[in-house]
């Protein structure tokens, strides 16, 4: 707070200050960053000042009764200085502490193109928020499992009492696909846990990848698939599928 006061009328915390006020990233170490509203000149040590006559107030608020660029101006002003790891990391903190969830911070996105951040930071947020549709999700998919050396699985077959989107049933493999990253609700992150302790429970080897994964980074996907082959038996001839596996006595 005392470095907002230093700033004088209408300063706010910004930057990485901001950010660790949030604790969705460090500060930068000795620094503490504030934002002006004026073309003012001010300077004092171990304070970065940023003079921004066209911060709106729509960007700022108090947080702890502290004044503050909002959690979304904080997440675009940090853009240009972090790598993609660290603002995917600092994105999921904002959402995990209720302070920007994803649809919320790309809607404040509009009508802001140019502002350094804004581009790289929406890319970032329409990679992991699209959904690939069934057809899309199978016709990039099913590539990568022949270029690792497996059969071709079924899809969508009810396994475990679960409807899963490729299945091995010869080989006790499961893999599902999320279509959302960010934000999904406790009741569905409830669920992927009871199908994937299902699935274990019944003996299957259970992976699951993100749709942008599977659209941005198939080599991860293979590498994955390639892993997970060395846990399984031997793909059998090619014949009739076996039935699913399914819990209870054995």
């Amino acid at each position: 707070m005392a470095a907002v006061l230093c700033g004088g009328s209408g300063a706010v915390l910004s930057h990485s200050s901001a950010a660790a006020l949030f604790r969705i990233a460090p500060e930068r170490l000795g620094l503490v960053e504030v934002s002006l509203p004026s073309r003012s000149h001010r300077s004092k040590s171990g304070l970065v000042f940023h003079r921004r006559p066209s911060l709106g107030a729509s960007n700022v608020g108090t947080y702890d009764g502290i004044p503050v660029t909002s959690p979304a101006q904080t997440l675009i002003d940090l853009t240009p200085r972090l790598g993609r790891l660290g603002l995917e990391r600092a994105i999921n903190e904002a959402d995990k502490y209720d302070l920007a969830h994803p649809p919320e911070l790309r809607k404040a996105l509009e009508k802001r193109d140019g502002e350094p951040g804004v581009r790289r930071l929406r890319r970032i947020l329409d990679r992991r928020t699209f959904r690939l549709t069934r057809e899309q999700l199978e016709r990039r998919f099913l590539p990568i499992v022949r270029q690792v050396g497996l059969p071709v699985p079924l899809t969508r077959q009810m396994v475990n009492g679960f409807e899963v989107d490729f299945y091995w049933p010869d080989l006790g493999f499961v893999v599902e696909t999320d279509g959302l990253r960010y934000h999904r609700t406790p009741a569905e992150q409830a669920r992927d846990r009871l199908r994937d302790q299902t699935h274990t429970a019944a003996g299957l080897v259970n992976l699951r990848f993100t749709h942008e994964q599977v659209r941005y980074e198939p080599e991860h996907v293979r590498k994955m698939l390639t892993a997970a082959r060395g846990l399984l038996p031997a793909p059998a001839a090619a014949g009739p599928a076996s039935a699913p596996h399914k819990l209870g006595p054995r």
